[in-house]
């Protein structure tokens, strides 16, 4: 879809109240009508609790159908609700992409005593011990379910590893002695190996594995009518094997089966090898602009705006960049906490939103609140949506000649002047910046749509003008329809 924007449809703070699919089906409608073209769903199968906001993957087959751990439904309802919202979605022309987490499995039925060696956190490649009979949570049988859609059980032969030894209640990183047992070779090289991330951590050099994790992949597809996946830390995930399931997926159900990867790192060199080592099979998040967003937030006027794109998947593979400005990992309170000045919230939006590269991604919590608080940046989101999608079309040309005053100017459609748009962000002082936008659009009226109160301006006739921006703010500048 031309202008195509995603919206992660969650943040950590949602109620437990089994009504978030419900929300979503009545959402439906509104999403299309500001340009939503695919919602990333929440991780939609049984985690270890009904509080989990499923990356305690406890069951994958699970989608809210069975009852196991306490309860039928996951934190956001049940499985018929699931696949009403989906069907409600699609109504609409917007794609669903589910939020797939193979890294580990969480919530284990039963404990096994096996062998295993403490390795040190900071570094699981060194062992801090010899090989000594642990208890560790690795049985995975699913007596809720009783072997529907797959008989599958899990035991600790089909683990790397696991954090808890229940028989003496001590956490630490315990690496399974046994054959096959090694960390991948084909994960991210921080904490020398980062195969090992939480819980009981699947092994992908068992075939038995490999055999059913695809199996549910292509079941679960076909069982939703998903669009696409967003792939969960696959930086911790054998590279080989995140392919050869894409492949496996796309093999049933199409190349434009689509898919986006969250690696977690800020250095262009190491997502860029992941991309060529997977021959692009996955986008990615755009993590380092979302770092310069963030550092651009902190640092205010020290921060140069010039080098905003600077180390961005956005400017070295934009085919494959899904820009964003927060998620659930960056937002207050979490794991990876990193969250976007409140200030800056109107500038990162408007640099993904009305930028030609990348595929923008919407945080809910940016949108619809945090924890039940209504957001205060709606209100500009909804203007740049409306931008995006009636007016952010043609080339882009950067005027980035200054470090505390740039601009984004969108030349608009061929042959269509009631298209274009300009946008001037400032982290310092009252300015402008003159733009040439163009003698064929002589005399042409533009307004300003983001509330700053300018007049209106009107293009010169050698096709300039200059589009004024306030201090530590934005503007938004379109064509005056006639």
């Amino acid at each position: 879809m031309e202008n195509g924007v995603m919206i992660q449809y969650f943040e950590w703070n949602l109620p437990d109240d089994g009504k978030h699919w419900e929300r979503l089906k009545n959402d439906a409608k509104h999403l299309s009508e500001i340009g939503v073209s695919a919602v990333w769903i929440p991780p939609a199968y049984k985690g270890t609790s009904s509080m989990d906001v499923g990356y305690g993957a406890y069951d994958l087959w699970d989608l809210g159908e069975f009852d196991q751990k306490g309860t039928v439904r996951t934190k956001y309802g049940t499985k018929q609700e699931l696949m009403e919202a989906i069907e409600e979605l699609h109504r609409y022309d917007i794609d669903v992409y589910l939020d797939v987490v193979l890294n580990h499995k969480a919530g284990a039925d039963e404990t096994e005593r096996f062998l295993a060696i403490e390795v040190s956190s900071g570094n699981r490649n060194e062992e801090v011990s010899d090989p000594y009979e642990i208890e560790g949570w690795t049985k995975f049988t699913f007596p809720g379910r009783n072997d529907k859609y797959s008989a599958f059980k899990w035991n600790y032969n089909l683990f790397t590893g696991v954090d808890f030894n229940n028989e003496n209640k001590k956490t630490a990183i315990y690496k399974i002695v046994g054959e096959n047992k090694n960390w991948s070779e084909e994960v991210d090289s921080e904490m020398g190996n980062y195969d090992y991330l939480m819980n009981a951590d699947v092994n992908y050099a068992h075939p038995e594995v490999k055999k059913e994790v695809i199996s549910w992949g292509k079941w679960v597809v076909n069982e939703l009518k998903l669009d696409g996946f967003r792939m969960d830390a696959v930086k911790h995930i054998s590279e080989g094997f995140i392919k050869e399931f894409l492949d496996e997926v796309r093999g049933v159900y199409g190349e434009e089966f689509y898919s986006v990867g969250e690696y977690w790192k800020d250095d262009l060199g190491t997502l860029k090898e992941y991309l060529e080592s997977l021959e692009y099979a996955t986008d990615l998040f755009d993590v380092g602009l979302h770092f310069n967003f963030h550092e651009a937030s902190v640092r205010g006027k020290d921060f140069d705006l010039r080098t905003i794109f600077d180390n961005t998947i956005l400017m070295s593979d934009s085919m494959q960049a899904v820009s964003f400005v927060d998620n659930h990992d960056s937002q207050k309170g979490s794991a990876l906490e990193s969250q976007i000045e409140s200030w800056f919230k109107p500038h990162a939006y408007a640099i993904i939103l009305l930028a030609e590269r990348g595929y923008p991604c919407l945080f809910y919590g940016d949108y619809y609140g945090v924890g039940g608080q209504e957001s205060e940046h709606r209100w500009i989101i909804d203007q740049l949506l409306h931008v995006r999608k009636h007016y952010a079309y043609g080339g882009e040309i950067d005027y980035f000649d200054d470090p505390d005053i740039v601009g984004i100017y969108r030349t608009g459609r061929e042959n269509d002047l009631n298209t274009g748009c300009a946008a001037i962000l400032s982290n310092n002082e009252d300015g402008e910046k003159v733009i040439e936008v163009g003698q064929n659009r002589t005399g042409q009226v533009w307004k300003e749509v983001t509330g700053s109160g300018f007049d209106n301006v009107v293009i010169d006739d050698s096709g300039f003008a200059a589009f004024k921006v306030k201090a530590g703010k934005i503007s938004v500048w379109v064509p005056e329809e006639k």
